[in-house]
């Protein structure tokens, strides 16, 4: 059954997910490394790994998502991952990654990484805006659509 999957523990747009999600009835998991709240629905379940080590929450995601399911994470390594496995990526600002630009996200990904390591660069993203919040939601839209027509 096409799933959505959030790499939760810093997903600032889970809510909006959980909206969207009920009124298409579609299934939730909410992974992440500690419990949180999560809307009392049978279609939301907050899987919680515990398990020790670097990028768990990452992991089960990459081995659970596959060709009908929509990832939604702002983990570069983990959209390369699900891209691969034919899953759907996006990121909480809306932007879609795909086959054909995931290379590059991730080559530029680390280069970035990089300059902030040898502190030629400072600072992180910027902070999520209302515009990135309603294109999120625009493109969201459009994915889920996309793959109810693709996996009917």
């Amino acid at each position: 059954m096409r799933t959505i999957y959030i790499d939760a523990d810093a997903c600032p747009v889970k809510d909006e997910i959980y909206r969207v999600a009920l009124r298409y009835k579609m299934p939730v998991k909410v992974v992440a490394n500690n419990w949180m709240r999560v809307p009392n629905s049978p279609l939301i379940e907050l899987v919680v790994c515990r398990e020790v080590g670097l990028n768990i929450v990452d992991d089960w995601i990459a081995e659970q998502s596959g060709p009908g399911d929509i990832v939604v994470t702002s983990d570069i390594p983990l959209a390369a991952r699900c891209v691969a496995k034919e899953a759907r990526v996006l990121d909480p600002k809306g932007r879609v990654f795909t086959d054909a630009d995931i290379g590059e996200t991730l080559a530029m990904r680390d280069l970035m990484d990089e300059l902030r390591q040898t502190g030629a660069i400072t600072g992180g993203p910027r902070p999520l805006a209302g515009k990135d919040v309603s294109r999120f939601l625009s493109k969201f839209d459009e994915l889920i659509n996309a793959v109810r027509r693709k996996h009917p």
